[in-house]
């Protein structure tokens, strides 16, 4: 064999091999772009039938002392967004919003006071997780103006919500769950050949604050 048809023998190879490449991240972006609209057109709908039923929400407190009026779910959102990847237009993520809130009259003014780091922590977590519209207060000694405590001055309304982002190059959605069951926020991913409406109805149970396997 020639020098040239070494090197010809050589450039079929690596073809063959650019070929196969391309040919498997074809399939990973079908089957996330499938795993997406898949879940894009279930969140959607879940959306627009939540926002009829308004289903009780969760238990919740800042202070175990003052828990929040029952709570009901409502004003769900489902929105898409989108991007450029190998010269076409896929899914970036897929996001439900939706507000927590007493089930009866309207958020309530209330307030919590914590005078130890852990417990300042504590709730100062919790109110970024919540996304809570609150005023922070430090309570200082009238004497020697000491830091005594510090009092949050909160609205007893709380956001929600449920994030999607695709991972086209290793095929898989990863879900970011927020609040779903309190103040806390929980991260799972699935390959986007699992994601299916059976797995999606375990998702929505999880909303609806039901026992599930998600």
């Amino acid at each position: 064999m020639s020098f040239l048809d070494q090197l010809k023998s050589q450039a079929r190879a690596l073809q063959d091999q650019q070929g196969l490449q391309q040919q498997d991240l074809a399939q990973r972006l079908a089957d996330t772009e499938r795993a997406c609209e898949t879940t894009w057109r279930y969140l959607s709908d879940l959306a627009r039938q939540l926002n009829v039923i308004g289903p009780d929400g969760p238990v919740l407190a800042l202070d175990k002392r003052q828990p929040w009026p029952t709570l009901h779910l409502v004003d769900f959102r489902a929105d898409v967004r989108r991007k450029r990847l190998v010269d076409r237009e896929v899914c970036d993520y897929i996001a439900l919003t939706w507000l927590i809130q007493p089930k009866v009259g309207a958020p309530q003014a209330a307030s919590v006071s914590v005078n130890f780091p852990p417990d300042l922590e504590r709730v100062t977590r919790q109110l970024a997780c919540g996304q809570i519209r609150h005023e922070r207060v430090e309570i200082r000694h009238p004497g020697n103006n000491s830091l005594q405590a510090v009092r949050f001055d909160y609205s007893t309304q709380a956001k929600a919500g449920i994030q999607v982002t695709a991972d086209h190059e290793r095929a898989e959605l990863g879900f970011r769950l927020a609040n779903l069951g309190g103040f806390e926020v929980r991260e799972v991913r699935y390959a986007a050949r699992q994601v299916d409406s059976t797995l999606l109805d375990e998702l929505a149970r999880l909303v609806l604050g039901q026992a599930g396997n998600f």
